[in-house]
């Protein structure tokens, strides 16, 4: 009996040896299993909160795209971290991110798990219930020179445009900011009521080289338990003054430089041209008149040609072809379009901008007059509606 009871004690030691006290990203499944091993030696609350922390790192720590990248990126941003150095980082992560979060706060962000599913629970606080996404936005940071920043705040709301009530929740959201269809930044935070504060956008933090017409699109997208809403703001002013201009080059006021063209009259060799230097090839310029695009583009949203509307630009606020053909909320939605006038307003080489004027009837009939400014810029030689703004 005495050798059974040391037999069998030797087992659970050996047992308890084989748990892992910090992270093994080897696998996808060593990085589960060590992870496992981490939360089992916690208490209830504690695993709660590490399991938050692993949430906040895997959304806000790493930039990959798509969970299963997601989880790689994650492994190896904590390979051999040990409990505290996760919740240490975690905490680092949310307070350069704004996100109110704290590893020694009590539990807020619902029931988290970055390996499962991400349906809907009967108690999951992630299941919010909304009609659509609105976006508020208003400029801030006037100090005599116009402003110098811009808040984006999202709101979810039922189907009236109300904001709907909820609190306890943990709604992935995300701002992508463009510029004549150029994505410019991505930010990520958590909703975790509908007094979100949003985004608080720099001017500072854009390029004025990237800024087209001293305007920015915006698309937020709010993901809950069953949904992903999204909404996009285009034609957003910026102040151009408080954009940011990298600074000069700065030369050398000692240094001399000399006249490639200038024959040194001690070596009177007249400099020779590689033969083998080639000229970067010129990118191909357009045929057509941006107006024939923007014209093709309104006619084939008529006659409900969709894909081919949809091929003709190259609009990121837009997103996908499903989204843009929507028959709710997208171009599907359209019965018929009566084009009034078509005008370019300004062009170069590879961008310009056409103002339209036309009429749109929907699917119930009902007609309005509109008023648009549509973006093109050159793709390989092709005029591609990147933009649309409607005008009041």
């Amino acid at each position: 009996m005495k050798k059974f009871s040391l037999l069998l004690m030797f087992s659970l030691l050996l047992f308890t040896s084989c748990k892992k006290d910090s992270v093994d990203a080897t696998t996808t499944q060593t990085l589960q299993s060590s992870i496992n091993d981490m939360a089992s030696s916690l208490t209830t609350i504690k695993q709660i909160k590490f399991n938050e922390a692993l949430y906040i790192l895997k959304t806000f720590g790493v930039e990959a795209e798509g969970d299963v990248n997601e989880l790689k990126a994650l492994g190896q941003l904590i390979n051999g971290k040990k409990v505290p150095e996760i919740l240490s980082l975690a905490d680092q992560v949310a307070q350069q991110n704004g996100i109110e979060w704290a590893s020694t706060a009590p539990p807020s962000l619902g029931e988290m798990n970055i390996f499962g599913d991400e349906k809907a629970k009967e108690s999951d606080p992630n299941d919010v219930r909304a009609s659509s996404l609105s976006i508020l936005t208003r400029l801030g940071g006037d100090t005599g020179n116009g402003p110098t920043s811009i808040q984006i705040v999202p709101r979810l709301v039922d189907n009236a445009g109300n904001p709907i009530a909820f609190t306890g929740a943990a709604l992935e959201t995300t701002l992508e900011v463009f510029s004549n269809g150029v994505k410019l930044s991505t930010a990520k935070n958590l909703m975790q009521d509908n007094n979100f504060k949003g985004f608080s956008l720099k001017f500072s933090s854009l390029l004025a080289s990237k800024i087209f017409d001293n305007k920015i699109d915006v698309t937020v997208s709010v993901k809950t338990a069953a949904k992903t809403f999204k909404m996009s703001k285009i034609g957003l002013d910026v102040n151009p003054s408080a954009l940011k201009v990298p600074e000069a080059p700065k030369t050398d006021s000692t240094m001399v430089t000399q006249d490639p063209a200038v024959i040194d009259p001690n070596n009177p060799v007249p400099p020779t041209t590689d033969p083998n230097t080639t000229t970067p090839a010129q990118p191909k310029q357009p045929t057509a008149d941006p107006k024939a695009t923007v014209n093709k583009f309104l006619n084939n949203v008529s006659s409900q040609n969709l894909k081919a509307a949809f091929d003709a630009s190259s609009n990121p606020s837009w997103g996908s072809y499903e989204s843009f053909s929507n028959p709710t909320s997208g171009f599907g939605a359209i019965k018929n379009v009566s084009v009034k006038n078509v005008s370019t307003n300004a062009s170069t080489a590879n961008s310009s901008i056409v103002n339209a004027t036309y009429d749109v009837t929907d699917k119930n009939g009902r007609t309005t007059s509109l008023k648009a400014t549509f973006g093109l810029k050159n793709v390989n030689g092709e005029w591609k509606i990147s933009s649309y703004k409607i005008n009041p």
